[in-house]
């Protein structure tokens, strides 16, 4: 069975973050998202410390699909150095990930 991750990235804006959703899940690059806001994150950047309201992604895809999926988001992000992010997740409903499998499959792509 393929490895899977939960990628995360967030926006300041939930426009944007709707715009990335949409751009990695039409090429097949995630199985599906969330968008996730407007959250509280507390940060430093660039020296200074400071707080702010974002719009979490949270998406969905095989680990060997990762590195495009990464790509594609870090051209088309807003911000200079987002965060992307993945964590493997360890268990799921069996149907569940032969839908991502599938989803992401660019064989299956229509």
């Amino acid at each position: 069975m393929a490895d899977y991750v939960q990628v995360s990235t967030a926006t300041e804006t939930r426009e944007q973050a709707v715009e990335l959703a949409r751009s990695v899940v039409s090429d097949r690059l995630a199985a599906g998202a969330q968008i996730v806001g407007p959250v509280v994150s507390v940060f430093w950047h660039e020296g200074e410390f400071g707080t702010g309201e974002e719009w979490q992604l949270l998406l969905k895809t095989r680990t060997d699909r990762y590195a495009e999926l990464e790509s594609l988001l870090l051209r088309n992000h807003p911000w200079k150095n987002p965060e992307v992010s993945a964590v493997p997740i360890v268990a799921g409903s069996e149907a569940y990930l032969r839908w991502v499998s599938a989803t992401v499959n660019p064989a299956d792509s229509d």
